[in-house]
């Protein structure tokens, strides 16, 4: 494959003086290399790609594989100093589905906190029904003297000069083969016949990396109705991974899931909660 990395280091690096970008045929995982340099104290701003990843890791330790051709996987990473860390993945997924569906004609629709749905269209013989999974994220953080990570969001700890951010992106590009998963994955090929990885993270890296800025600057709550908008569960019964049930009913300017439950309104903000329509 032909990776357009000059151009984007040109436009990436015109935001983000001193960034560069990276192409490698093989690694374990992109967040894992960047979080290894962290460790060794290299903590320049860089945007790691992976034409395959052998050992990718989803939310939760979830494994994630991308084969050449199949997915594009990558990872950004920058020191970042935020006055709140909520939403950040939130953000990064509101990024992401602009840039995939700026019009929102492919239906890319945003599941909370950190995953890129589309809703399948209606069911045809040997096509599953229901919604197909596109996109995940994986975001993970360092600290500048040490290494702390928080799987899907940093939180702040008093004073601190500022984290380096690993923002780990897998989007399937090719129909994948998955049995098993409780929603099915889809490509992009499956709504758009002819996209390949290189133009997929020529659409993507540049407003990324624009949107990790904003958010240090301002946080989620600019974002909150853009996400709304594309919130996939808004309205739809759902159930927690505790066993209550409830009525999502989008986020606040947190980034915080909002869910009508018997007991009244809860915000819920925990990374370790996962959410599915009932």
């Amino acid at each position: 494959m032909i990776w357009p990395a000059e151009d984007l280091w040109l436009a990436m690096v015109a935001l983000h003086p001193g960034l560069t970008v990276e192409v490698l045929p093989a690694i374990d995982s992109t967040n894992t290399e960047l979080m290894r340099r962290a460790r060794a104290g290299q903590a320049e701003p860089t945007l790691l790609v992976a034409e395959t990843q052998t050992a990718g890791r989803g939310r939760l330790g979830r494994p994630w594989h991308g084969e050449a051709g199949h997915a594009l996987t990558f990872s950004l990473g920058l020191m970042l100093k935020p006055a709140d860390w909520s939403g950040l993945s939130l953000a990064v997924g509101l990024s992401l589905a602009r840039s995939l569906d700026p019009q929102g004609e492919l239906g890319v629709r945003l599941k909370w906190p950190n995953d890129l749905w589309v809703k399948r269209p209606p069911v045809s013989t040997g096509t599953p029904s229901g919604w197909g999974k596109l996109a995940g994220i994986l975001i993970e953080t360092a600290l500048p003297t040490g290494i702390g990570h928080s799987g899907d969001e940093g939180r702040s700890h008093g004073r601190e000069p500022g984290r380096y951010c690993v923002v780990g992106v897998g989007i399937n590009i090719a129909p994948p083969v998955a049995e098993g998963l409780s929603t099915a994955p889809l490509g992009l090929q499956d709504l758009q016949s002819a996209v390949t990885a290189p133009e997929v993270l020529t659409k993507v890296a540049e407003p990324l990396l624009a949107t990790l800025l904003a958010f240090e600057r301002a946080g989620f709550a600019p974002l909150q109705n853009a996400f709304n908008a594309r919130d996939a569960l808004h309205n739809l019964n759902v159930t927690l991974s505790d066993g209550r049930h409830g009525v999502a009913r989008g986020v606040d300017a947190t980034g915080a899931m909002l869910v009508d439950t018997d007991q009244g309104q809860e915000a819920i903000s925990s990374a370790e909660v996962s959410v599915r329509p009932v």
